[in-house]
Parts: structure tokens; sequence; C-alpha cells
């Protein structure tokens, strides 16, 4: 028996049908018309949860923070034209964090091109220098043939963007008119109706990622490791299983090397013994006397290219092995000076490297390298709690710990670009409270920074809390709207300098009439009624005891909150000056 569809209805619904059944289960929509069929095949779908966002833009890093979130490819979907490259700047992101998008963006057929037909640009590999795998579906066919080959695209983007190179996919869908289910264009044998319909097999969707192939170069690395007493490990930004926490620790104890960790990694805020983490190599770093005495033999650098400007600094002067280690092989080292960068999990890395030592009858290293660390270390802490700690409330760096202090226990805390990742980083002490950590550094924009936390906010049940600066805010204002449609209740926590006040910290700040007119980007904006405009709750903090009284009020809101924390740049910026300058010294006596 014969049934009249619509094609492109069953080509977006082979599709949809596909995805959902290899576990898409979110989906991130723009409003359009060409991409009408596509819509309505998620739409429809009850296994997928699908977000309507009418900035692609915003939608773009809506996604972004679900797929951090839940570790699974986001479908996100756009019709044909600007709305395309409105999606790039989160894709750029995702490419460069690895974090699985399923992008797909509806397009005219490609015989108007040239044309002058409206809302027509060149869409196929607009994203060629960004994206992990690309394809044009090209336009609906409905025979056995067209819907299987649909049918195995899907399953390639699928598996490409989850494992086989985890990261963002596009596919092109061109489509010509009509594009609603009841308006008919073809009679199809009902074979092919149940094939559009069809779920992929169990274990389809499933890639084995198990650590593979011959590791000799592990054992070379334990030989080393065995005959180089001065050793450093750097643990830098990146997502970590709970087992890599506590094989680390061990290998330092065993190695009696300080693990440098930077904040985005997590390291810090773990249940697990830290007696070996430094959290304050930023500060002493600084120091020529330090640098000069501890120049080490060997290291091993686990996740990315960490936050810490003299960090980076102080591993580029180094002229030891140093091995990068992460799960995609992928090359985090500015300075080029790595022997390589190795594809293996780092905690089956710390696992295996132990076994290796145990059988190499390691001696136990003197910890009198390991020591000078510490001690550098908590030299900081001291003074940091002293400058800092006693400084004026509203101080950029101060705010980071009472921050932390306040944040619920395996809380969500995603953090902005520009100075709030600098100061996280610089000023976060070690905790015993376990935080999520989330941020965008693979770009490092400033763009999409709320409609990330809201992505992350929307799709777990923890408590999440944005920091950010007023720059970044004002950026992505458009991404309230879907905290006010879906009532999410992301706390934001905004830092207000009015400007680029991270500029001060560079050499054009002397430029004076240049830097005011040019760089610091003074806006005087009162973001109060654009809080209020999207139905959010406003706090203007003034002194540490509103701060804490007006987080615990957002704490119980069902709306989105924000606390804004008015500070003053160079005040700001000469407590940073005065906390470093005084590390260096005390280090040199």
């Amino acid at each position: 028996m014969k049934i009249k569809v619509n094609r492109n209805c069953l080509w977006a619904d082979t599709f949809v049908n596909g995805l959902s059944s290899l576990g898409v289960k979110y989906a991130c929509i723009s409003p359009g018309s060409r991409n009408t069929s596509l819509t309505i095949a998620f739409a429809k779908n009850k296994k997928i949860k699908s977000y309507l966002h009418i900035d692609e833009r915003a939608s773009a890093f809506f996604a972004l923070g679900i797929a951090k979130a839940k570790h699974t490819p986001v479908a996100l979907v756009c019709t044909s034209g600007t709305a395309v490259a409105e999606f790039y700047p989160a894709i750029i992101e995702a490419f460069k964090q690895r974090v699985p998008l399923i992008v797909c963006t509806a397009d005219r057929p490609a015989e108007l091109l040239n044309l002058g037909a409206n809302q027509t640009i060149f869409q196929k590999d607009i994203y060629k220098n960004h994206i992990r795998f690309s394809a044009d579906a090209g336009l609906p066919e409905l025979s056995e043939k067209k819907l299987n080959a649909l049918r195995m695209l899907t399953l390639k983007a699928f598996l490409t963007s989850s494992a086989l190179d985890t990261g963002p996919v596009h596919i092109n869908f061109p489509f010509d008119k009509p594009f609603e289910p009841d308006s008919f264009t073809d009679e199809i044998e009902e074979d092919l109706l149940v094939l559009s319909k069809t779920e992929f097999k169990n274990g389809a969707g499933s890639i084995n990622k198990n650590n593979s192939g011959k590791n000799g170069w592990i054992t070379e690395i334990a030989k080393e490791m065995k005959t180089s007493s001065k050793g450093i490990i750097i643990v830098g930004p990146g997502s970590y299983e709970k087992e890599f926490y506590k094989q680390c620790s061990e290998l330092s104890d065993k190695l009696s090397y300080p693990i440098l960790a930077d904040a985005s990694s997590g390291f810090r805020f773990t249940e697990f013994n830290k007696k070996n983490v430094i959290a304050n190599y930023d500060a002493f770093l600084r120091s020529n006397e330090f640098i000069k005495k501890h120049s080490p033999e060997l290291i091993i650098h686990f996740g990315r290219t960490v936050t810490s400007k003299y960090l980076d600094e102080y591993l580029s002067k180094c002229n030891s092995p140093r091995y990068m280690i992460n799960e995609f092989g992928d090359w985090f080292d500015p300075s080029k000076k790595s022997i390589g960068a190795f594809k293996y999990a780092p905690e089956d890395f710390c696992g295996e490297v132990l076994t290796k030592l145990n059988k190499l009858k390691r001696e136990q290293n003197s910890d009198s390298w390991l020591k000078d660390f510490i001690f550098a270390d908590k030299t900081a802490e001291l003074i940091k709690n002293g400058i800092i700690g006693n400084s004026i409330f509203a101080s950029e760096s101060g705010v980071i710990n009472e921050l932390i202090d306040l944040l619920p226990k395996d809380s969500n805390l995603m953090i902005s670009n520009s100075m709030p990742i600098r100061d996280f980083d610089n000023f976060a002490s070690l905790q015993t409270k376990k935080i999520s950590l989330f941020y965008n550094r693979g770009a490092s924009g400033i763009d999409g920074i709320i409609s990330t936390a809201l992505g992350i906010a929307s799709s777990t049940n923890k408590t999440t809390i944005l920091l950010t600066g007023d720059l970044a805010f004002y950026y992505d204002l458009s991404g309230f709207l879907a905290a006010a449609k879906y009532k999410i209740p992301l706390i934001v926590i905004l830092i207000n300098n009015n400007g680029g006040g991270i500029f001060k910290m560079l050499p054009v700040s002397k430029q004076k009439t240049i830097f005011d007119d040019f760089f610091m980007a003074s806006h005087n904006l009162d973001f109060k009624p654009f809080v209020k405009g999207f139905g959010g709750n406003y706090f203007l903090v003034k002194s540490r005891s509103g701060f804490i009284k007006n987080f615990s009020q957002a704490l119980g809101k069902k709306e989105f909150s924000v606390l804004e924390i008015k500070t003053d740049m160079t005040e700001s910026l000469n407590i940073r000056n005065d906390y470093w300058n005084t590390v260096t010294e005390k280090l040199s006596e």
C-alpha cells in the first residue's frame, strides 16, 4: 500500500529518529522557515528535549553548556543564511575544547547559489577550519538507497562527535519547498516509512575508548622518572575522572614531585589528599631567585595549556624533557619544547606508571625538592591571607575565596574569561569542598558566557553559579531570554569594574589618551533594568555581610539572580601587585 508523505519531513524524521536511538537527548533550535522539517522532527520526538532560542549565537552556546555538563552530543538547528554564521563562535570553542555538538543547518538548493536568491550563502564547509567532520546531506530523495545513506551519515556524525574525533560535526541539509507535513510531495511504499522509523541496534552508537597499542613509551618515561629526582607534575585545565586525582596523588608521593594544579583542573577542590598540590605557583614563580634554584629534570603535563602566564614562562625556560598526556593526544605547549603529546587517559597513565615504577624497584627520592615548593606555596598562602584576605571588600582578587566559601557542596561553578579565570587561578586556595568547574578556555572568548552557564544549569540538578565580568555580561545579555523562558535559577556573580580592567596590567596602559579611549571600553551601564526586564532578581552587593545575605537569598529563588559587585580596577590592581611583590621579596630573603 502506498502512503502520501512530504519528502522533507520523512527525510528529517529519518535523521532525528536515528539520533535519538543513538542516545541524543537534547536539541537547541532557532526559528526559521527553511529548517521547518527539521524543527518539526525534533519537536515531536519524545526522547529529545528541545529548547527554542531566538538568537542563534545564544542557542549555540547554550548547547555547548549542555554538552559540557552531560558529556554527550547535543543537536543544534537553524535556518539558512547568516543564521548559520551565528553558530560559529560556539563551534570554534567546541572544536578547541572537544565538546560534542551535532550542527544541523538548513539550506537552499545548490542551484540557487550565485543567482541572488534570498537568504542564500555558501554554507557547505563553512566551518571547515574548526570542525571534526562535515557533510552535505543533499536534497531529500525517497529511495531505500538514499535513506540508508542518510542513516549511515547520521551514525558517522554521532560516532565522530562522541568518540572517534570528539568535538563538533556539521551536516548541511538543503531543502526545497514545501516543508510542512500536510503538503504531500510523494507516494511511497510502506517499507520506506518503516525504514525512516527504524532505530539503530543496541551498541551501534558505542565505541571502545580503552587505551590500546604498544605502550613502550610509558616504560621509557618510568625509567626517566627513576633517575630524575627533581620533577614536576603539571595538571592543566581539563575534565578528569575522579580516579585520576587519587592516582596522580599516589604518583606524586612515590616520586616526591610537586603537583602544580591549575584551578580549572578541579584538583584544588577534591576530597583526596592534597599535601603535594601547589596552588600559589603564579605568585612565587615571579621570583627569579626561586626559578634559578629550581630547574626541573623532568616535566609531566596533564590536560590543556595552563592559565598562569608565569607558570607558562617558567615551563618555556625549562630545557628538561616534557611529556604531554591527554585523552586525545592534543598538543598544549605554545613554547614547543615538549617531547611529544601522548594519547592516553590520564588516570590510566598514572596507574600504569606506578606499576612499572614498583617493578623497577625505585628508591624513594629525597623530598627536599618537594619541600621547597611546599614551603613557597605556604609562604604565598600566608601572605595572600594577610594582604588579600584583609583588603577592602570590593577587591576583585578577594571575591574569589569569599565566593568559594559560599558555594554549596557539589555545586557547578562556571568561570568567565578575561580577569575572572585569571583571578580564580591566581587566588583560589585548596579546599576540601567538591566543586564542578566549567569554563570556555578553548578560544578564551568572552562571547556566550551567560548562555553556556544556562545550558549547564538547565541540564543538571546542581546549583549553578556563574562568575563573570561586566563586558562578558553585556556581550551575552540576550542569553537571559532562555533563563526567563525555561525558569533556570542560575546565580550570576557580576564583577563590574566598568570596562576592560585586564588591560591595566599591560604595557599599553602607559599610553594614557589612547588607552582610555580605545582599550578601557568604559560603558557606564546600569545593569539593574536589564536584569529586571528579563524577569531576574537583582542585588547590588556593597559589603561582605551583604554578599553572604544576598547569596543566601539567591539560593532560594526559582528565577535567575544577579549579584553585582562594583570594583575599582586601580585599587584592585594595587592589591594584586602588593601581594605579588611581597611574595617575591619574602622568597628572596
